[in-house]
Order: C-alpha cells, then structure tokens, then sequence
C-alpha cells in the first residue's frame, strides 16, 4: 500500500497553489459567520486554516502527517494529529471545511460519517477534492513509465464522479446542496519535476534503484508533448470536485 509522505517546506514551495487556488471558491460558499467553531479536515501546514480563523472562526486543524501539523502549529492553529477516518468529535462545529484531502481516502464511508457526527445541527461541510479526469495525463504516464519497468502501479487518488460522491454523502447522511466538477488548468510554476516530487515520490519505489531517477524522467518526457507549452510552462491537468452539503 503506498503511503504519501509529506514534507512542509517543500509543500510550501512547490504545491503553495493548492490553497491559494481554493481560497476564494470555497470560502464563498463556505459563508463563514465569526464566532463559529470550524473543523478543518487535512489542514496540511495551516495556510487555509489561518485564514479562516483571520475571518473571525474558531478553528480546528486535523491531519495525519505529523510534519503538517507541527507547520500548523508554529502558525498558532489548534492542530492535532489524527486520522481523519477516525476522528473523535460529536456535535462541536458549526462547519467542517476540507481541501485537496479527500482523493487520498479509498474508503470514505469512515471519514463522511465522523465528519456527520461532528458538526452541530444545521452545520455544513464544504470542501474540494480531485474530481473524475484530475491529472489524468499524469496518471497515465506514471502507469506507462512504471510497466516499462516491469511495475503494475496502482495509484492511491480516488477521483470520482459527482454520481459517485453523491452517492457517498448520502449513505452517510448529507444532503448534496452543491455538487459539481471543475476543470481547472493548474500552471506549475516550479514545473512538472517538482510536482511529481512533492505529490508522487513514492511512484517508483518498486523500480530497482539504480533506475528510478531514469524513470522519472521519461515521465517528463511523456508528458512533455501534453502538458508543456512552446515557452517552457507547464500545466497540469487539474479538475477539481467542490462540494457543499448538510446532514438531514
């Protein structure tokens, strides 16, 4: 099973867009109202987390990498280090608010019904995720590469459809208010070497050594063609799932 590790610095220097990109959607339709407890589900190095209690909210940080949550902390959030599949709280949120997390989660059954029991009634849970077709160019060529060299890669993202998502919000207990699938070109200001690096490092792991930095490069080479422009820009495939919803 592939385990993401994460490391803070180069979170910050290479993947900054994630946050920055959702910002604005997602806290409008978030409508945040100071004074409310938020619980922010995979708050990664507290960049969004900041900006939330910037608006007046009373917030929580949750994440599972314990480098993430020590970033979290030296910007003065509340973080702790918990398994968003497993979370403790019953009825203290007014919202729960996720970003880029839920991709990572195979099963979400877990996480959806924690995240249930956490809010207060009448409270909502507003995020985004990769959607269906998120870096699907990278996908593939991750996939080529590795059988090149002898390795059946499974990936660990699950990127669903907003049918699928839907399905899952309502077997735990929501009802979809908003649902939909955003194509979001993404420039990689720090190119596609650096993306895979901070977001696919363990992609070759079961290539011998000796040949794993050759295998990344003929994934910059594959996508090349697709992905990188006549000055030398590259962007990815991005699709964003946004999502608001509330437990009935």
């Amino acid at each position: 099973m592939i385990q993401q590790t994460w490391n803070a610095a180069d979170y910050g220097e290479h993947a900054r867009f994630v946050a920055d990109l959702a910002e604005r959607p997602l806290f409008e339709l978030l409508q945040l109202r100071p004074g409310e407890r938020v619980l922010d589900l995979g708050c990664g190095d507290g960049a969004l987390s900041a900006k939330l209690a910037g608006q007046g909210a009373i917030v929580v940080g949750v994440d599972s990498s314990p480098q993430m949550v020590a970033a979290a902390l030296q910007r003065g959030i509340d973080a702790r280090l918990l398994d968003a599949r497993a979370l403790p709280f019953l009825g203290e949120f007014d919202a729960v608010f996720s970003n880029a997390v839920l991709h990572w989660v195979q099963d979400l059954g877990p996480v959806l019904e924690g995240v249930h029991r956490a809010l207060t009634p009448g409270g909502r849970f507003v995020g985004e995720c990769g959607g269906h077709g998120c870096v699907a160019a990278v996908c593939t060529a991750l996939r080529a590469v590795a059988g090149r060299h002898g390795v059946d890669l499974t990936l660990p993202w699950a990127f669903r459809t907003t049918d699928d998502f839907g399905r899952s919000l309502a077997s735990s207990g929501f009802d979809a208010v908003s649902l939909q699938l955003v194509p979001r070109p993404t420039i990689l200001e720090s190119g596609i070497s650096s993306w895979l690096r901070t977001f696919a490092g363990w992609a070759f792991d079961d290539v011998p050594q000796e040949d794993r930095e050759r295998a990344f490069h003929e994934t910059v080479e594959l996508l090349r063609p697709a992905l990188c422009d006549s000055q030398g820009r590259w962007t990815a495939d991005y699709v964003r799932l946004r999502f608001a919803a509330r437990p009935v």
